[in-house]
């Protein structure tokens, strides 16, 4: 039987919580490695947006591409509301923990 591949909508910040970057990635896990040793310059390098906060995941890719579009044409208000659905203290939601959920 072939597993289904997670479509994960994701948000990061830094270390202040202020900066926020919304992505979409096939292996949330790789992505998350990757934004943790700065693997390509751009946004997420230039403000240290490494801290991931949110995600929610689709087996349908279109559906993905949709969400995460949805969410960034969002204000900052809106965004932080959604993050605080699933942690409200803005906890970093990576490592050991979550990974099971995506394996």
């Amino acid at each position: 039987m072939k597993k289904s591949k997670n479509y994960c909508v994701y948000i990061t910040t830094n270390i202040w919580d202020n900066v926020f970057y919304v992505g979409i990635s096939g292996n949330l896990i790789k992505r998350e490695n990757q934004h943790k040793v700065k693997f390509k310059d751009g946004f997420t390098k230039k403000y240290n947006v490494d801290k991931l906060v949110y995600f929610e995941c689709f087996d349908n890719p279109t559906e993905a591409i949709k969400r995460e579009k949805e969410i960034k044409s969002w204000r900052r208000e809106k965004k932080i509301n959604l993050i605080k659905t699933i942690n409200p203290e803005f906890k970093e939601l990576g490592g050991d923990w979550w990974r099971n959920i995506m394996a």
